[in-house]
C-alpha cells in the first residue's frame, strides 16, 4: 500500500477515527507515516492550549528599517508593512478597555460560546459530518492559538526574509534509474548566516517503501544519509564541514521497511551537483 495521503493524516490527527482498517494497518507498520502522524498530533495538542496572547507585541518600525537596510531592499518596500497593524491594535485595545469601564454588554442575544479547546467534539462518523462542522481554526480556543502563532511569525520576520535571500550554490538534474520514470532536481542553497540546505524536488513519488535522500562520494562507496522525504519534495540541512566536492552525487532511494539503515541498492533518481 502507498503512503497515506498527508491530508488524510491531518484529518486523522484532528478528528480521530478517520482511516479504514487497511489504512490503520499501514499506519501501524510504516515508520514514515507514523512519524508524520505523531508530529501532526503534537501540533493539534499544542493548538488546544490557549496561550496568553497579551504578552505578544507588534515590533516597532525600527525592526523593519533594520531588515530593509540589511537586505538592501528597494525603496518601494521602505514603508513599515506593520504600521497599520500597530494602529489597529492600539485602537482595538482602547475600545475594549472603554467597554469594560462602562460595563457595556458586548455579547449578542442568543449567542453561545463555542466549546472550550480542552473539550473537542466527538470524532465524526463520516466525511459528511465533517463538512457541516466548523473547522478547527474557526473555534475560539484554536483561533487564539493561531493568532498567537501569527504574532510569533511577525516577530520572526527577519529570519523569514533571510531565508528568502538564500543563494544557489550548486544544482543537479535528477534522472530516473532502473525501472523508474520520475525526474527532478536538487539545489544547494546557502542562507545569509552561512548554513546550507539541499532542496530536492521530484515529479512524483515512486517508492514502494519510503524515499531516502543520500549524498554519494566520488568513489561510489561512501554515503551520507540526509533523511526521509515523505512526499515529492523536501529540504535537508547539510553539515557545516561537508565538502560537496567529495560527495557530489545526489541519490533518492526506495527503502523497504526492514529496519536496515543502509542503502537498499534500489535508486529512483540520481544526479551530480555542479555549480
Amino acid at each position: 500500500m502507498p503512503h497515506i495521503d498527508p491530508e488524510e493524516l491531518s484529518l486523522l490527527a484532528l478528528y480521530g477515527a478517520w482511516l479504514d482498517e487497511e489504512g490503520l494497518r499501514h499506519l501501524n507498520s510504516c515508520d514514515a507515516c507514523s512519524a508524520e502522524y505523531a508530529a501532526l498530533r503534537r501540533a493539534v495538542d499544542a493548538m488546544k492550549t490557549t496561550p496568553d496572547s497579551t504578552s505578544f507585541e507588534v515590533p516597532g518600525p525600527n525592526v523593519w528599517s533594520g531588515i530593509h537596510r540589511e537586505l538592501s531592499l528597494s525603496d518601494a518596500t521602505r514603508a513599515d508593512p506593520l504600521g497599520s497593524v500597530t494602529g489597529s491594535a492600539t485602537g482595538s485595545a482602547t475600545g475594549s478597555a472603554a467597554g469594560s469601564a462602562t460595563g457595556t454588554e458586548t455579547s449578542k442575544a442568543g449567542h453561545t460560546d463555542p466549546p472550550e479547546p480542552g473539550h473537542p467534539p466527538a470524532p465524526p462518523t463520516d466525511i459528511r459530518s465533517v463538512k457541516k462542522r466548523p473547522l478547527g481554526w474557526q473555534r475560539r480556543g484554536t483561533w487564539l492559538a493561531v493568532a498567537a502563532a501569527g504574532a510569533l511569525v511577525i516577530a520572526g520576520g527577519t529570519l523569514w526574509n533571510l531565508n528568502q535571500a538564500a543563494t544557489p550554490l550548486a544544482r543537479a538534474e535528477l534522472s530516473p534509474l532502473a525501472q523508474h520514470t520520475a525526474t527532478g532536481s536538487a539545489t544547494v542553497l546557502e542562507s545569509a548566516d552561512g548554513s546550507r540546505n539541499l532542496e530536492v524536488k521530484l515529479s512524483k513519488d515512486e517508492a514502494q517503501g519510503y524515499q531516502e535522500v543520500w549524498l554519494i562520494g566520488t568513489d561510489l562507496k561512501r554515503l551520507i544519509s540526509l533523511g526521509i522525504m515523505s512526499s515529492d519534495s523536501g529540504t535537508f540541512p547539510l553539515p557545516s564541514d561537508l565538502n560537496l566536492d567529495d560527495f557530489p552525487i545526489v541519490d533518492v532511494s526506495d527503502e523497504p521497511l526492514d529496519g536496515n539503515p543502509g542503502h537498499s541498492s534500489v535508486s529512483i533518481v540520481r544526479g551530480s551537483l555542479s555549480s
